[in-house]
């Protein structure tokens, strides 16, 4: 029986590799060109005394209020100069950059025509690390200074903030910024929801992000994604146990869906497991619903979580 299944399974990677092949030929073929535009190097390279021409090109970065002497001071700050100098040297250029958007928004006008094709402006903020890219219609603000790599001795924050300080972490963060700006909130407060919300958001990155690892789409070390992998049938069996799939405690969002060093189970396994858990156990119901049902992506998008658990037929993998 085992040596008959093998041709069954053979035939069912072959066609999903043609349907592949098939979308990524489409998606090669779809004309666009991404337009960057350095305003970093534009502001730290212009003289004081040019502020007034910087401003009337990029009025969007100079909000009334300010006086002038806020963006000289700025200029001029030996701060934010090294921090500049830093950049300069990581990103002398942004032409591997530019062709990943290039790919990216290939991908995203496929499944979305209607989405326009982007500026896209680098700048240098105040490292918010929430806000690492901003995806606006039109225009996508990358924020540099927060792709200098995990190590650089510019960053004092947590370990598991950091390690996604990188270059790779960017088109990730740019498909995040994509959902959030496309996809409405999740109102709804049971745990489900927000797992399957979370879940939905990496299952986007599955879709258009096809070269990037499932470590990079969660922003997981290998091993974190590993110890998940692992341990799935018994995170599955904690969830049902306890029942905390439909409650509605605020606290479970922070224990096992938003970014945190560890995930709270309360248990001798929390310092070994990484944090979010439950956004990658809500991705694992999402491919399974997108496996077992004919919809597309605004489908995905517009349904419940509660039908979309019924209808995933998710089974933990043992």
């Amino acid at each position: 029986m085992k040596i008959c299944f093998i041709p069954f399974l053979l035939g069912l990677f072959l066609i999903s590799c043609d349907k592949k092949t098939k979308i990524e030929a489409q998606v090669d073929e779809i004309p666009l060109e991404i337009k960057v535009e350095r305003f970093d190097q534009a502001f730290f390279e212009t003289e004081p005394q040019n502020l007034d021409k910087i401003k009337k090109e990029y009025p969007l970065f100079f909000p009334q209020g300010n006086d002038d002497a806020v963006w000289i001071e700025k200029m001029q700050n030996p701060l934010w100069r090294e921090l500049y100098q830093e950049v300069q040297k990581k990103f002398p250029d942004f032409d591997a950059e530019t062709s990943n958007f290039e790919s990216l928004f290939k991908y995203i006008k496929y499944y979305f025509p209607e989405t326009k094709t982007p500026k896209v402006v680098t700048v240098i903020a105040e490292m918010d690390y929430n806000n690492k890219v901003i995806y606006a219609d039109s225009l996508v603000i990358v924020a540099l200074e927060m792709y200098l790599g995990k190590e650089h001795r510019f960053y004092e924050f947590p370990k598991y903030i950091k390690q996604n300080f990188e270059k790779k972490q960017m088109m990730p963060d740019v498909v995040s910024s994509y959902f959030r700006y496309k996809v409405k909130p999740n109102l709804e407060k049971s745990l489900l929801s927000k797992m399957i919300y979370a879940g939905k958001e990496l299952y986007l990155k599955d879709m258009l992000l096809s070269d990037v690892s499932d470590a990079d789409k969660i922003g997981y070390t290998p091993e974190q994604l590993m110890w998940c992998q692992e341990n799935e049938q018994y995170m599955w069996q904690y969830f049902i146990e306890k029942q905390l799939l439909y409650s509605d405690d605020a606290k479970l969002a922070s224990r096992f869906v938003n970014p945190a060093p560890f995930s709270k189970f309360y248990l001798e396994i929390d310092n070994e497991s990484p944090g979010q858990v439950g956004a990658w156990l809500g991705w694992q119901m999402v491919r399974s619903y997108m496996e077992n049902n004919e919809v597309t992506l605004e489908q995905l998008f517009a349904v419940d979580a509660k039908e979309l658990f019924e209808k995933s037929k998710y089974k933990p993998k043992k």
